[in-house]
C-alpha cells in the first residue's frame, strides 16, 4: 500500500510523483509524461492528479498512478478541481473564431463519467474568460452552487447545470468576490472607490441578496484580499493602494479589517508598528490568525477571532506566516529578498520556539498534511539554478533532498484529516533518507565570525599582542592611512623618528621653548575631557606653527637668508628636537642683532650686497657680530613666547623685511604706488621702534 504522504512535481521535461515518508521513492504505477507540459494539480480531496500537455489533459488515480480518463483538448494552460473533485475546469488562451467572435476558452468537465465507447467527453459548461487571474468558478463547500464574476454582477449556477443562470447578485462596480467555506453559504464582494465614494466590502447570504448581513466602508483600498476562516464565520480584508501618499513606502499603503458574517463585528485591526503588512493567515481552527507587519525587521502577532492580540513573536526579518494543517504549529519565515530562515513555533506549548531552519532561497514552502514535515523548493523562473526539493522535519532536521533541472512547481497531495495517523509530530524523529545525509555532507558549515580580517602572518600562535588583545575583549585594531597604529611595545601609535635623533620620552611633539602640551595641570587642563585636551593641543600646535611661518617663511621676497637648521648640511642631522630648537633660536637671535646693528649704522650692507648681485658683481659678506650672551628661555625673541611684546617684535621685523623688498624693487626701476612709497618713508621710525623694543627686552 502506498504511503499516505505524496508529492508531485513538474520540471522542464517531465512530471513526477514521489511517495514521501518513509520510502521516498517514485510512485511505482505512475508513468512519467514527457514533452511540453503546462501544469499539474491535485484535487482538494486528494483522489485525483491531473496534468495538461499541449494536446490533452490526463486525470490519474493519485493512489496508484493509473490513468483514469483523458480529455482531448489542446493548448490548456490552467486546470483546477472542485472542492470534492467532482468537476474539472480548464482554461485556454483567448482566441477568435472565423467570424471574429471570442471563443469559449473556459470549460468545465465532469471528472469521472461514463462515456460510450468511441465517443468523446463533452463539457458541462463553457464560458468566455479573457483574464487568467481569477479565471475559475468558486464553489460552495458541498458543490451545490458555483459562481463567476461578470460586469457589475456575480452570477450563480447549479453545479449540475451551467447552461442557465440560477441567480444574480447585482452590485454596481464589483471587482472581486469570495465564497465562504463551511456550512454557511455566505459571499463577500468588494467595490473599490468610485467618484469620491469609499471602498466597500459587503457580505450576503446566498440566495438572500436584498440586504447585506455585514459591510465595511473604508478609504485607501484600490484592491483587496478577502480571506475567510475555515468556518466561514469571519472575514479578513487586506486592503492596499498602489501609491502611498505619505511617501513612506514605494509599494503603497496596506490596512487590515475584520468582519463577522453575522454583522456583530466590523473593525479595523490596530497594529502597533509602522510599516506595510507583509502577510496575514488564518489558523485552520478558524479561531485565530497571524499578521506580519511593520518595517524590517517586522513584527509577528497572533490575534484571536475578535482581533485581540494574544501573543507577539520576537521582531525579526520575516514576511511569511503559515499555520500547519492541524493548527498546532506555525512557521514564520523570511523569503524573497530575505535570508530564507524559517522559525517553527508550537502554539499549544506557550508559543515555544522549536527550531530555526536555514532553507536557503526557496520560492515554495508548504506543510505536509500531517503537520510533521515542511517542504521547501526553489523553482523556475524565479531562480534557474539550485532548483530542487527539500523535506524538513518539524524538529528542524532535513529528511530528503533532490536536485532537479528547471523545477516549475511542486505540491503535497492533500489527505483528509480523518485518514491521517494520530501520532505526535515531534516524536519519534524519523530516520533521514540517504539523500539528506549526502546533502549534509556537501553543505559548508558557516564559520563563526571572528572579527576583522587578519593576514596569514598574524594568525595562530604567532598572533601579535595587539591582535590578541582584541580577542580578549580589548579595543579593536584600527588602521590609519594604511599604517598600523602600533608602537615599539605593541600598543598605541608609533612615534615619528628622525635618523640619529634621540627618542622622545613624551608621546607628542613639543614646541621649542613652550610648555609641554600633554602635561596634566597646565593652564587648568586637569578639568578638561580627553577630547577637549586633544582639540586644545591641536589649536596650540597650529597657532605656533602659523607664528613660525609668519616670522620665517611667509615673506619669501625678503633679504633674510634661508634657515639652515633643517635638512642635510645644517649640522642638526643628529640633534634631538629640543637641541635643534635651541640652536635655531641662537642663530636667529644673532642674525637679528647683526641686521639691526647695520640698520643703525646708516648703510645697509645687506641691501648693497643684493644690489651688487643684481648687477652681476660679487660682494664681500657683511661682518657678523658675535655675542657670547645666550638668550634667556623667556626672551622676547623666543618663538615659543606668546606675550604681547614678543608678538610686536615679530610684527616690526616683518615690516622691515617688507620695506627692504620695496626698496629693492624701486632700485631696480620698478614704479611703485604712492602707498608703497609712503611705507618706505616709515622705515626709520620702524627701525627706531624695533631698537627700543629690543633694549627693553634685554
Amino acid at each position: 500500500m502506498a504511503s499516505p504522504l505524496q508529492f508531485a512535481y513538474r520540471t522542464q521535461k517531465a512530471i513526477g510523483v514521489t511517495d514521501a515518508d518513509p520510502v521516498y521513492e517514485p510512485l511505482p504505477g505512475f508513468v512519467k509524461p514527457e514533452g511540453t507540459l503546462r501544469c499539474c494539480v491535485y484535487s482538494p480531496c486528494g483522489r485525483y492528479l491531473a496534468w495538461a500537455s499541449s494536446d490533452r489533459v490526463c486525470i490519474v488515480d493519485a493512489s496508484v498512478g493509473h490513468v483514469l480518463t483523458t480529455v482531448t483538448i489542446p493548448n490548456v494552460f490552467e486546470i483546477a478541481f472542485s472542492p470534492r473533485g467532482s468537476f474539472l475546469s480548464t482554461w485556454e488562451r483567448p482566441a477568435k473564431d472565423e467570424a471574429g467572435d471570442a471563443t469559449k476558452n473556459f470549460k468545465i468537465w465532469r471528472t469521472i463519467e461514463d462515456v460510450p465507447e468511441g465517443a468523446e467527453k463533452v463539457p458541462v459548461g463553457k464560458f468566455v474568460q479573457k483574464s487568467q487571474t481569477g479565471w475559475n468558478l468558486q464553489y460552495t463547500f458541498d458543490e451545490k452552487f458555483c459562481a463567476r464574476l461578470v460586469t457589475n454582477e456575480v452570477q450563480f449556477y447549479n453545479s449540475d447545470d451551467l447552461s442557465t443562470v440560477w441567480n444574480k447578485l447585482r452590485v454596481e462596480g464589483v471587482t472581486d468576490f469570495a465564497i465562504a467555506p463551511g456550512q454557511s453559504h455566505n459571499i463577500a464582494v468588494f467595490i473599490p472607490e468610485r467618484k469620491g465614494q469609499p471602498s466597500t466590502v459587503k457580505v450576503y447570504n446566498v440566495p438572500e441578496f436584498t440586504n447585506p448581513i455585514s459591510q465595511k466602508t473604508f478609504f485607501k483600498g484600490d484592491k483587496v484580499q478577502l480571506k475567510w476562516n475555515s468556518l466561514g464565520t469571519s472575514l479578513i480584508v487586506l486592503a492596499s493602494t498602489d501609491v502611498d501618499k505619505s511617501n513612506k513606502s514605494y509599494y503603497g499603503e496596506t490596512t487590515l479589517y475584520l468582519l463577522s458574517a453575522n454583522g456583530s463585528l466590523d473593525a479595523r485591526i490596530t497594529l502597533d508598528k509602522d510599516g506595510p503588512i507583509h502577510d496575514v493567515s488564518w489558523s485552520p481552527n478558524g479561531k485565530e490568525f497571524g499578521v506580519i507587519y511593520g518595517y524590517m525587521p517586522a513584527k509577528t502577532t497572533i490575534f484571536n477571532h475578535r482581533a485581540v492580540a494574544a501573543h507577539s513573536f520576537p521582531i525579526a526579518p520575516r514576511n511569511t506566516i503559515i499555520f500547519s494543517p492541524t493548527g498546532r504549529f506555525a512557521l514564520v519565515a523570511g523569503f524573497g529578498n530575505l535570508a530564507g530562515q524559517i522559525d517553527v513555533y508550537d502554539l499549544e506549548k506557550d508559543y515555544r520556539k522549536i527550531c530555526t531552519i536555514e532553507s536557503g532561497n526557496p520560492s515554495v514552502c508548504q506543510w505536509s498534511p500531517d503537520s510533521r514535515y515542511i517542504m521547501t523548493a526553489t523553482t523556475s523562473p524565479r531562480l534557474r539554478v539550485d532548483n530542487g526539493v527539500k523535506v524538513w522535519h518539524v524538529g528542524g532536521g532535513i529528511m530528503y533532498h533532490e536536485d532537479m533541472v528547471e523545477l516549475y512547481s511542486v505540491t503535497w497531495r492533500p489527505v483528509p484529516r480523518e485518514n491521517l495517523p494520530n501520532i505526535d509530530p515531534l516524536h519519534p524523529v524519523p530516520t533521514p533518507h540517504t539523500s539528506a545525509v549526502a546533502y549534509l555532507g556537501t553543505v559548508k558549515t558557516p564559520s563563526k565570525p571572528v572579527g576583522a580580517y587578519r593576514p596569514p602572518g598574524a594568525r595562530g600562535m604567532s598572533t601579535p599582542l595587539h591582535f590578541r588583545r582584541e580577542d580578549e575583549g580589548g579595543a579593536a585594531h584600527v588602521m590609519s592611512n594604511g599604517t598600523q597604529n602600533i608602537g615599539p611595545n605593541g600598543f598605541g601609535r608609533q612615534r615619528r623618528q628622525i635618523p640619529g635623533a634621540e627618542l622622545l620620552e613624551s608621546g607628542t611633539r613639543s614646541i621649542p621653548g613652550a610648555a609641554p602640551a600633554d602635561v596634566a595641570g597646565v593652564n587648568g587642563d586637569e578639568n578638561l575631557s580627553k577630547a577637549a585636551l586633544k582639540n586644545k593641543k591641536k589649536r596650540n600646535n597650529k597657532k605656533a606653527k602659523d607664528d613660525n611661518r609668519d616670522g620665517e617663511k611667509k615673506d619669501a621676497g625678503g633679504l633674510a637668508p634661508p634657515g639652515q637648521d633643517q635638512g642635510m648640511g645644517s649640522g642638526n642631522e643628529g640633534r634631538s628636537p629640543e637641541r635643534r630648537g635651541q640652536h635655531f633660536n641662537q642663530q636667529r637671535h644673532n642674525r637679528s642683532r647683526s641686521r639691526h646693528n647695520n640698520f643703525s649704522g646708516g648703510n645697509n650692507p645687506a641691501r648693497s650686497r643684493s644690489n651688487t648681485h643684481r648687477n652681476g658683481q660679487a660682494a664681500a659678506p657683511p661682518p657678523q657680530i658675535q655675542t657670547s650672551q645666550q638668550p634667556a628661555p623667556d626672551s622676547l625673541i623666543s618663538p615659543g613666547n606668546q606675550n604681547p611684546a614678543s608678538k610686536k617684535l615679530r610684527s616690526l621685523q616683518k615690516k622691515i623685511r617688507a620695506i627692504e623688498d620695496l626698496e629693492m624693487r624701486h632700485a631696480g626701476g620698478e614704479k611703485l604706488e604712492d602707498t608703497q612709497m609712503k611705507k618706505i618713508a616709515t622705515k626709520a621710525a620702524v627701525v627706531k621702534e624695533l631698537e627700543t623694543l629690543e633694549k627693553e627686552g634685554h
